[in-house]
């Protein structure tokens, strides 16, 4: 056989740039010339390269189409865990070395074995690797060779001595093309099958049907196994397949499921197929009342092994870590916008209220969906406000979380008086009542207070800690903060309060300028959501003012009146 020189097909493949030197290219080259000349090669246009001076991070195994000059694969391949750990060092004949053998092997027979299909290697050179047959040095699959491994660890896993590659293709490619086939690590996200039940899906969909144009090109008959094209189930093969809302799955569906979960078989147009699959199915249903759906048939629910009842999250700690772990937060986000304990918390509170609210369908439920969207929106509505501004970092002032309502508005379904109410003034409510619960939790209780407004000291000073504050609304003064208004700006307004920033130095001595201003903005809404003050949600702003008249019921507010008083 005449090929180009080493030189031409070197730089024609541009092997340098996937990391082959020049030096292993030359090396191997020679070699495969050698075994080509001497008649020992089965295969006389593929070659197969490990260069062995490359860590274990970096695909280091290229497979090279001589005859047409391409790279039909260049993949991770382990060495053995006795060579080294990142990178190979030391190289062993010896059996149980547990080490990798260099030099030049011919390839042999495929057989199926405990690391599943595998293609036997020969090594040729006499003291370097002729007992890699005697020490059972194969070409196999293994998922430790993976670039999430190397995520976790930073080098691949490492074999017994065998050349391990990832796995993903096909029995019968490996047959076929030997060590010329290309051989990959499946990713985990391969082995997941998800499908939404809904009254249109077919046995077609999940578990396969007759292709005609499949059987015409292959000239096969419609009762050869070939002509199937596979549904989603039987390509998740080995993994986890999920079917959402199972009862909405027609009953007639639900009866193949039964089949392939009991009889591992199934019938597709007459013809029966057996499908003996290694599969964790996994399927979801809201509860009954969430909307009109049919049930489960009993054989097939009488297969399914376990049945786990969810809830929602029990306590305002794990409610908090659920929102940390699924809120989509640009790092530009994170560097530009400070989110605080206090305001994740009052986003957290909301749900938990909305779930206790008699205006929310407690049927239909409060996903948590509505506090990630809702800690989404803050974020948004702070850094909006910072562009708007220039400012180059901000933090989420209570102001920010009107930006949560639409938020709230999208996630909650209501019930009749919810909907005379409004799903505004439900979500405002809600957003209020948030407030109302968790500012106890960080300052003194005014309902408490509110029954011994009058008392007085010993030393005739009244002991309410909020009186400074509320005498400075009752003498007239009010307080608008808008919602553009820059962190500097709001920080000298808050400050013209009497009394605000001594009751917040007296609860949390260690807090920051920043940190202190928005406690002592909470103390605002805190102290108009237990109607000790007045606030009016305007289209640009909020207004605090003095309490006129008897005091008001929360629930009595319209929220939509005062947004839309200024428009």
């Amino acid at each position: 056989m005449i090929i180009s020189s080493a030189e031409s097909i070197y730089d024609s493949l541009q092997l340098y740039m996937a990391g082959l030197s020049r030096k292993a290219f030359d090396f191997a080259l020679s070699g495969w010339q050698k075994l080509n000349k001497d008649g020992k090669l089965a295969n006389h246009d593929t070659i197969g390269i490990i260069d062995f001076s490359q860590p274990s991070t970096n695909k280091r195994l290229y497979v090279l189409d001589m005859k047409n000059h391409s790279l039909l694969f260049n993949s991770l391949v382990a060495h053995g865990k006795n060579s080294g750990k990142r990178e190979a060092v030391s190289f062993s004949n010896k059996p149980s070395s547990y080490k990798s053998s260099p030099g030049f092997y011919v390839t042999g027979d495929t057989y199926t074995g405990s690391n599943g299909f595998s293609l036997r290697l020969n090594g040729i050179e006499s003291g370097i690797n002729d007992k890699a047959l005697a020490r059972g040095i194969v070409i196999h699959g293994a998922n430790y060779v993976s670039d999430s491994f190397i995520a976790g660890r930073g080098y691949i896993g490492r074999s017994e001595g065998c050349p391990a590659v990832p796995l993903k293709y096909a029995k019968d490619i490996i047959a076929e093309k030997g060590d010329a086939a290309p051989i990959e690590w499946m990713h985990k996200s391969q082995r997941y099958g998800e499908k939404l039940a809904t009254p249109d899906v077919s046995v077609a969909d999940l578990i396969g049907d007759i292709d005609p144009i499949k059987a015409a090109n292959l000239k096969l008959s419609f009762a050869d196994e070939r002509v199937i094209h596979y549904g989603i189930i039987p390509r998740s093969n080995r993994g986890i397949f999920v079917i959402n809302e199972l009862p909405d799955l027609q009953a007639r569906i639900q009866v193949a499921l039964f089949n392939i979960l009991e009889e591992g078989d199934v019938q597709i147009r007459g013809f029966k197929l057996r499908l003996p699959l290694d599969i964790l199915f996994i399927f979801t249903a809201n509860p009954e009342d969430y909307t009109n759906r049919g049930s489960i048939v009993t054989p097939l629910k009488d297969r399914i092994e376990s049945q786990i009842l969810t809830h929602y999250p029990k306590s305002l700690e794990n409610a908090l870590e659920i929102t940390e772990q699924e809120a989509e937060i640009d790092e530009e986000q994170k560097n530009k916008v400070k989110i605080s304990d206090l305001v994740k918390r009052l986003i957290e509170q909301v749900a938990f209220e909305a779930r206790g609210s008699e205006f929310v369908d407690k049927k239909s439920g409060v996903s948590a969906r509505l506090t990630i969207s809702a800690f989404e929106n803050a974020v948004s509505a702070a850094e909006r406000r910072a562009i708007v501004n220039n400012e180059k970092q901000t933090q989420i002032w209570i102001n920010d979380l009107v930006g949560i309502i639409p938020s709230i508005t999208g996630k909650i379904e209501l019930v009749y008086e919810g909907e005379q109410e409004g799903p505004y003034q439900v979500a405002m409510n809600l957003l209020e009542k948030a407030i109302r619960s968790q500012f106890v939790q960080y300052f003194p209780n005014p309902e408490v207070l509110k029954k011994r407004v009058k008392a007085k000291t010993d030393n005739g000073k009244n002991d309410n800690p909020y009186h400074a504050i509320t005498s400075w609304f009752d003498k007239g003064n009010n307080l608008n903060i808008f919602f553009n208004t820059t962190d500097k700006d709001k920080v000298l307004l808050l400050y013209k309060v009497d009394g605000l920033h001594a009751l917040v130095k007296k609860h949390f001595p260690g807090a920051n300028e920043m940190e202190t201003a928005l406690l002592m903005e909470f103390i605002l809404h805190g102290l108009s959501s237990h109607s000790l003050i007045s606030k009016k949600i305007l289209e640009t702003k909020i207004e605090f003012k003095d309490l006129i008249g008897s005091m008001m019921n929360l629930g009595n507010r319209n929220y939509e009146e005062e947004f839309d008083e200024e428009g």
